[in-house]
């Protein structure tokens, strides 16, 4: 019995830092493709993508894994779906590394605070889960903050929605292939790796390519991209087998907090009495969303224990 007891405290524990360790590396991205910024947006994702697909493979192989590719694309509908989400995460991807790049770090971390709201606004749309009273109230509540911004600057926060539209029906459309982080990572990459490959062949034959014309240090960085971009799927991957979702939930709120930190304080982007009231509203959705399943919450919703949606 202590023995148990004591095994699932050391999995709390490896698990509480492989999420910490996850979302603070997705956290610290920004300073990463900042420092490629001299290399022009398309050619940093099709380097990405590229070797992304080299990484995952080689630690597939050395976990043998690879045999679990045939059973994530055993029928036309998983493969339709990991075609829509290939696409939506090349999506995502050049939004926001184009936007970090073009100094709108504060909006991607915005992006990044809703992601998880808008998350539960789908599940209630597509796949026919219920919202109780709070979390009806944090949606609510998250969704007054983007219009106050947008009625405050007379134009919509597209970067922040369009990551996270793109990201969270991104995790929908996984959601329903059943497939692990990495094999879906993989299947991705083998859909986008054949577009990607040509373009950097075509741009290094017309002599505009980014290899032999950057630094040395950005070539290290473009060839690295892979692995920043697999570690931390495999350490969020480490995490959710050890600790609950909701510990996850509470973590994944790290990533955007870094990002907007950096882009306050290291890049010196403004934050301004409308960020502060349109930000404010989004974490006070959080926090009441992270709160909505506990006892207290529940003590105070009208009614009873109700829920919206379904």
């Amino acid at each position: 019995m202590f023995g148990l007891k004591a095994e699932r405290n050391h999995d709390q524990v490896v698990g509480t830092r492989y999420a910490v360790g996850a979302f603070s590396l997705w956290g610290i991205l920004p300073l990463y493709w900042k420092a490629l910024k001299n290399v022009p947006v398309p050619q940093i994702i099709a380097h990405r993508i590229v070797w992304s697909f080299v990484v995952v493979v080689i630690l597939l192989l050395f976990q043998h894994r690879i045999q679990e590719l045939k059973q994530a694309v055993s029928s036309w509908r998983y493969r339709f779906f990991f075609l829509l989400s290939a696409v939506t995460l090349g999506t995502n991807w050049f939004i926001y590394i184009w936007a970090v790049n073009a100094g709108y770090i504060v909006e991607t971390s915005m992006g990044y605070f809703i992601n998880p709201l808008l998350n539960v606004l789908l599940g209630m749309l597509f796949l026919r889960e219920r919202l109780n009273f709070w979390q009806a109230i944090s949606v609510a509540l998250a969704f007054t903050g983007v219009l106050y911004m947008t009625l405050q600057y007379g134009k919509l926060p597209w970067i922040a929605l369009s990551l996270a539209f793109s990201f969270a029906f991104y995790g929908l459309l996984r959601k329903t292939s059943h497939a692990g982080s990495l094999i879906g990572l993989l299947i991705e990459t083998i859909i986008l790796s054949p577009a990607a490959l040509t373009s950097i062949v075509l741009r290094q034959l017309s002599g505009t390519g980014a290899l032999g014309s950057v630094s040395f240090v950005s070539h290290i960085l473009l060839v690295c991209a892979g692995i920043v971009t697999a570690t931390p799927l495999l350490w969020f991957a480490h995490a959710a087998r050890r600790i609950p979702l909701a510990s996850v939930g509470f973590i994944q709120y790290l990533a955007p907090s870094i990002q907007l930190v950096i882009g306050v304080i290291v890049f010196k982007e403004p934050f301004t009495s409308v960020h502060m009231v349109s930000f404010s509203l989004i974490w006070g959705a959080l926090s009441i969303y992270s709160l909505s399943n506990t006892v207290i919450m529940q003590r105070f919703t009208p009614g009873g224990k109700k829920a919206c949606g379904g």
